[in-house]
C-alpha cells in the first residue's frame, strides 16, 4: 500500500505536510483537495484560517495567518508570518525518571592518562590571532592527507588521525572584555580537548590575545607548546619549528591503543543545517530517539543554536530538572531579544532561503522541529558558549544558529562526537570530533550519498519507524566513536569549519 501523499503530525494541526509534490486537485483529507501546487515538504491547509489566527503544526503555534487561508491552499511565507504569544514555562512539570540500562553499551575508545576517553587522536595547531593563521596552515599542510591522490604523509603513524590547523579571523582589534573572554574560552576548550594528543599554539607576538594571558586565564600551563613568530624570527623559522614539533609528537601520539569503554564517555553535539520541512518529521526525531538511548546508557547530548530554539523554549523548561535551569534558558532568550534589537536584526531572519525553499516558514516552525534532536529526557544543565560540559544527560548550550559557530562552541565544551541532520544537504565536518550526517529525505540522500552517513528518509518512505531509525543512528555513533570513519572524514573535512563566535566591535 502506497503511503499517504500527506503527513499529519498532530490532531489539532490546521496544516498537513506534503510527502511529495502535490498538483492541484489531490485529495489530502476527506473533503479537502489541493487548490494549487504544494511543493514537497511544504504545508497545505485543511480548514479555513482567518487573518491573525494562529496556525498549528506539531500541535504548537508556528505563526499567524497574514491573510485568509482556504482549505487546500499552500501555507507559507505569502500567508503565514511571525507573531507573539504567551508561553507557559511550567518549570519542571514534565520531569520524569530516566532509568539507565542495566548493561551499558560500549565502544572502542582511546583512554588518556587523565582518565578521559577520546574518539579520535589528532595533533592540533591553534592560533592566538589571525596573523599566525598562515604559518599554522603551512605546518599542517606538510602532514596533510589527500583523499583523491592517495598521498598520505602519516602512513607510518596509523593511530594518528591527522594534524589539523584550526585558524580564525580574530584575536586582535577587539575589546578586552566579553569578546576576548569568549575567544579564550573557545581556544582553551580546544587546547584541552580529549581528541588532541598534543597541541601547539602559534601567535604573532603583539596581538591583544597574548598567549601568556590565554594560558593563565584558561589554566593551560604544561598543556600547550607555544610559539611566537616575532620571537622565533619570522615565517620560515616558525614554520620549521612547528614542523619539528609535529615530527617529535607523532611517535608519541601513535602509541595510543583503543580499548572497550562505556558509552557514558560519549558527549554528542546535536546539530542541524540546511533544514527542510521534513527535518522535524524524520531525521530530527530519529536523532532524538538516539539521544534518548545514549542518555539512558549514561552519555551526554548537547543541544544548542539558541535562535533555533526560540518560540519552543517553553517545551524545554517543562523538562528542566530545576527552576534555576529553566530560568537560565529563558534568560538566554531574553538576551537574544535584546541582542537582535541592538543589532537591528530579528529572530525571524532565520530560517534561511534554503530552509524556506524546503518548506520552513518561520523561526517558530524551525525551532519546534530542531528541538526534536534532543529527544525526551530531562534538561539537566544550561551552559554559556564554549563552557565545559560537566553533567551527564541532556544539556543545552547557548550558541548562534550558524552551524560552524554553534558546533565550535559545543566541541570547545567537550563534545567528542557530532550528529548533524540536514534536509537540503550539507558537507560539514568538525575536527577533532567526527561528524555524522543524517539525511532527512531519500532523494537528497541518493543525490549526495558521498556526503551522507545515514538516510532517515526511510521514515517518510514508511520503511521504518522513528525508533528503528534512532537505533541505527545510535549503533553508528558507537561504531564511529570506535574509529569507523564518517563520510566527511573521507574527504578530510573539518578544519575550515572552526569558527569561534565573534562578539563586539572590530577596532
Amino acid at each position: 500500500m502506497a503511503p499517504s501523499p500527506v503527513i499529519r503530525l498532530h490532531p489539532d494541526d490546521a496544516v498537513l505536510i506534503a510527502r511529495t509534490m502535490l498538483l492541484p486537485g489531490v485529495e489530502v483529507t476527506k473533503g479537502v483537495t489541493t487548490s494549487e501546487r504544494i511543493p514537497a515538504g511544504h504545508k497545505v491547509a485543511i480548514r479555513p484560517i482567518a487573518v491573525n489566527e494562529p496556525i498549528y503544526r506539531y500541535g504548537q503555534i508556528i505563526g499567524f495567518a497574514t491573510q485568509p487561508i482556504a482549505p487546500g491552499q499552500h501555507v507559507h511565507t505569502q500567508n503565514c508570518g511571525m507573531g507573539d504569544f504567551d508561553r507557559d514555562y511550567a518549570y519542571g512539570v514534565d520531569v520524569k525518571p530516566t532509568p539507565n540500562f542495566d548493561l551499558p553499551a560500549t565502544f572502542m575508545g582511546i583512554k588518556r592518562s587523565d582518565g578521559r576517553v577520546a574518539t579520535r587522536n589528532y595533533i592540533g595547531l591553534l592560533t592566538s590571532v589571525n596573523c599566525s593563521a598562515h604559518v599554522a596552515s603551512l605546518v599542517a599542510d606538510v602532514f596533510k592527507r589527500n583523499p583523491f591522490s592517495g598521498h598520505d604523509p602519516l602512513a607510518d603513524y596509523p593511530n594518528v588521525d591527522g594534524v589539523v590547523a584550526l585558524t580564525h579571523k580574530t584575536g586582535c582589534g577587539m575589546t578586552q572584555d566579553e569578546p576576548l573572554t569568549l575567544l579564550r574560552r573557545t581556544l582553551g576548550g580546544y587546547a584541552r580537548h580529549v581528541n588532541f594528543s598534543h597541541v601547539v599554539v602559534l601567535g604573532l607576538g603583539c596581538e591583544i590575545n597574548q598567549i601568556g594571558g590565554l594560558m593563565q586565564e584558561q589554566k593551560l600551563a604544561g598543556r600547550l607548546r607555544e610559539m611566537q613568530i616575532q620571537e622565533i624570527g619570522g615565517t620560515r623559522k616558525t614554520t620549521e619549528a612547528g614542523i619539528a614539533f609535529v615530527k617529535e609528537a607523532l611517535s608519541d601520539s601513535n602509541k595510543v591503543t583503543r580499548e572497550e569503554v562505556s558509552a557514558s564517555e560519549l558527549t554528542v553535539a546535536l546539530q542541524c543545517g540546511g533544514s527542510d520541512g521534513y527535518s522535524g518529521i524524520s531525521a530530527n526525531p530519529a536523532l532524538g530517539a538516539a539521544s534518548d538511548l545514549l542518555v539512558r546508557h549514561g552519555g551526554t547530548v548537547v543541544l544548542s543554536e539558541t535562535p533555533e530554539t526560540y518560540g519552543a523554549e517553553h517545551l524545554l523548561t517543562r523538562r528542566a530538572v530545576s527552576r534555576e535551569v529553566g530560568e537560565k534558558l529563558v534568560g538566554l532568550m531574553r538576551w537574544w531579544d535584546a541582542y537582535c534589537e541592538r543589532e537591528g536584526a530579528e529572530m525571524n531572519a532565520n530560517p534561511s532561503p534554503g530552509n524556506k525553499a524546503g518548506g520552513l516558514t518561520t523561526i517558530l516552525e524551525k525551532s519546534l522541529g530542531a528541538m526534536a534532536k534532543a529527544g525526551s529526557t530531562n534538561l539537566v544543565d544550561v551552559l554559556n558558549y564554549a563552557e565545559t560540559i560537566t553533567k551527564k544527560g541532556f544539556v543545552f548550550m547557548d550558541t548562534p544558529g550558524y552551524d560552524p559557530v554553534a558546533a565550535t562552541g559545543q566541541v570547545a565544551g567537550g563534545a567528542n562526537m557530532v550528529c548533524f541532520t540536514t534536509g537540503r544537504g550539507s558537507v560539514f565536518g568538525c575536527k577533532p570530533a567526527p561528524s555524522i550526517k543524517l539525511a532527512t529525505n531519500s532523494p537528497m540522500f541518493k543525490r549526495m550519498e558521498d556526503d551522507m552517513d545515514i538516510n532517515c528518509g526511510t521514515v517518510l518512505d514508511g520503511d521504518e519507524t522513528v525508533q528503528e531509525c534512532g537505533q541505527r543512528i545510535f549503533e553508528l555513533i558507537l561504531a564511529t566513536a570506535s574509529g569507523q570513519r564518517t563520510k566527511s572524514e573521507g574527504f578530510d573535512v573539518g578544519s575550515a569549519e572552526f569558527a569561534p563566535w565573534v562578539l563586539g566591535a572590530t577596532m
